[in-house]
């Protein structure tokens, strides 16, 4: 195996960890609803969300959703801007495109794989 796809592989394995727990799935999913994989959002069109709404949303405490959103930060899941006292996070439509490309990749994989003699 290369240092390329192990290199990817890690990454991705650290991506689906962090999407282990409920919550941090749940605040992906809300945040990833701004565009469907392999289209480009429009500028200006990313759903950037504060986490103030997210708590409200889900009915978690601030603080504990920002714990959350350091996870998927840290994951590279989610990006995130300070604006005055909020926090606004988002995920970039490319990352949504590379899971997806990952999927299809390893569906056409096991695919193939089904097919053998």
């Amino acid at each position: 195996m290369s240092n390329y796809r192990t290199i990817g592989l890690k990454s991705l394995a650290s991506r689906f960890k962090a999407l282990g727990h409920p919550h941090r799935l749940e605040i992906f999913w809300r945040l990833a609803g701004c565009c469907v994989p392999g289209a480009s959002c429009p500028p200006g069109e990313v759903i950037r969300r504060c986490v103030g709404e997210l708590a409200a949303d889900l009915d978690i405490a601030p603080s504990t959703v920002s714990h959350h959103i350091k996870e998927l930060t840290h994951a590279g899941l989610i990006a995130t801007e300070r604006c005055g006292r909020e926090i606004r996070c988002w995920v970039e439509p490319d990352l949504l495109n590379e899971l997806s490309e990952f999927f299809a990749n390893f569906l056409a994989s096991a695919s193939i794989e089904a097919r053998k003699p």
